[in-house]
């Protein structure tokens, strides 16, 4: 072996970006080659005619431990939402926020339709309950589907079908609740600790930091690669511990880091357990006035009926650089791979505010983008965090870091990207 170890990053998501920085501050030679012209994988935002759109519904948990270990938040200069939501239905809208943060909003809080007084002392219980609890600790144990952890803690009906089914449905793309007990009270917990937010500059600005802080470290990036094969052992016949084809050439290295999404991760190395079965997302993107207001208050507008959007979203509202001056910039997000048209998406999505606000029209509403993302997240049913994947699962010099490896989101991918560079570096050194 060289006397630097010279490692390959296949991927230059969140996951990859924090591996390659970790590589290179514990001593390594790395570089990360990322098919597309820009970093950051799922995570990017297109900039157009002053607006900012966000590769589908996408907000950073404030909280998440790798966040506030991989990330300079105060750079990012967040802007933040308002915690709770706005719910809408066929009973008008109602507002459901936190009384520890916002007492003033308790009487505004007890009077929606879909929250009862016990619903209102379960969630406070949860809450606690769920503060005291490590988090590394959350995820081993017994599971169950989120409805059915839910109705065990006696919450109603009407709460769990009126806020947490749209609310779990941005979370974890599934209304219906099957999802995993152990992602709700991951992340019920973080939101109880923090708080959900936006960069100013959109959400890819965080790669673009992650990538800066690989730089920063001794790390290179390479866009427009694209890695092909990994080879290791010297299967390929040569002495060197893994070679790896890229659209470029081919290149020799001690280690290499699959970082790539799941399905193209399976094909590299072969690991059979890396779970494929996708769930996707279509957020469209509108223009309003500059005076329209959906007096939601800098929170989510969520929708208490199975029909229309999943959510709306006040984009301009919580992050005014989201949109140029003049212009109210909103989001409704589908759950699922869509059939309709883009104009029809538009049409509904009209439609449901209508619904919402019978004393308005909104003839005004200018659709400007959409985002149709088929693998938003993997699959995530009760189990199947026992079946995922270990970052040392392929053979050979191989390692793989993925929210897959721990579980569908930010913060599994920095944390997955963290781990696969330790391994990496511990079996380097021996």
């Amino acid at each position: 072996m060289r006397s630097t170890p010279q490692v390959v990053v296949a991927g230059g998501g969140l996951a990859g970006l924090v591996a390659a920085r970790h590589l290179a501050a514990g001593g390594t030679d790395v570089t990360v080659f990322e098919r597309e012209q820009t970093v950051g994988g799922r995570v990017r935002t297109l900039e157009r005619d002053g607006y900012l759109f966000d590769r589908g519904f996408q907000v950073l948990f404030t909280a998440y431990p790798a966040v506030k270990r991989e990330l300079d938040l105060e750079a990012l200069e967040l802007r933040r939402f308002a915690p709770g939501a706005t719910l809408a239905g066929p009973n008008g809208r109602s507002t459901l926020a936190d009384p520890l943060r916002e007492p003033g909003t308790i009487p505004s809080t007890l009077s929606s339709p879909s929250v009862s007084f016990g619903d209102a002392l379960r969630v406070a219980r949860l809450w606690w309950d769920l503060r005291r609890t490590d988090p590394t600790e959350i995820f081993a144990g017994d599971d169950e589907r989120i409805d059915d952890f839910l109705r065990e803690r006696g919450f109603s009906a009407g709460f769990i079908r009126g806020f947490i089914a749209p609310f779990y449905g941005g979370i974890t793309l599934d209304r219906s609740l099957s999802t995993s007990r152990h992602v709700f009270e991951y992340t019920f917990r973080t939101l109880a600790a923090g708080g959900i937010a936006v960069p100013t500059a959109g959400m890819e600005a965080i790669p673009s930091q992650l990538a800066d802080r690989v730089r920063e470290a001794g790390g290179a990036i390479e866009p427009g690669v694209e890695v092909t094969s990994v080879t290791p052992d010297g299967d390929d016949g040569t002495d060197t511990p893994v070679s790896v084809d890229t659209d470029d050439g081919t290149v020799d290295a001690d280690a290499v880091v699959v970082a790539t999404d799941p399905p193209t991760a399976r094909d590299l190395t072969g690991v059979s357990t890396i779970p494929v079965d996708a769930r996707g997302c279509v957020t469209q993107y509108y223009a309003l006035p500059a005076d329209a207001d959906l007096e939601t208050g800098r929170r989510l507008l969520l929708n208490g009926r199975d029909r229309g959007p999943n959510h709306v979203v006040p984009h301009s509202v919580v992050a005014p650089e989201y949109a140029p001056a003049g212009t109210t910039l909103i989001s409704a997000t589908y759950l699922g791979e869509r059939e309709e048209s883009d104009a029809e998406l538009a049409a509904r999505t009209r439609r449901s505010l209508e619904s919402w606000y019978p004393d308005r029209r909104f003839d005004d509403l200018e659709a400007l983008h959409t985002e149709r993302v088929p693998f938003a997240q993997f699959e995530q049913p009760p189990g199947i965090h026992d079946r995922l994947p270990d970052p040392r699962d392929p053979a050979g010099p191989v390692y793989l870091a993925g929210d897959y490896t721990q579980w569908s989101s930010i913060q599994g991918a920095m944390e997955s990207g963290q781990e696969a560079a330790k391994a990496a570096i511990e079996d380097l050194s021996r």
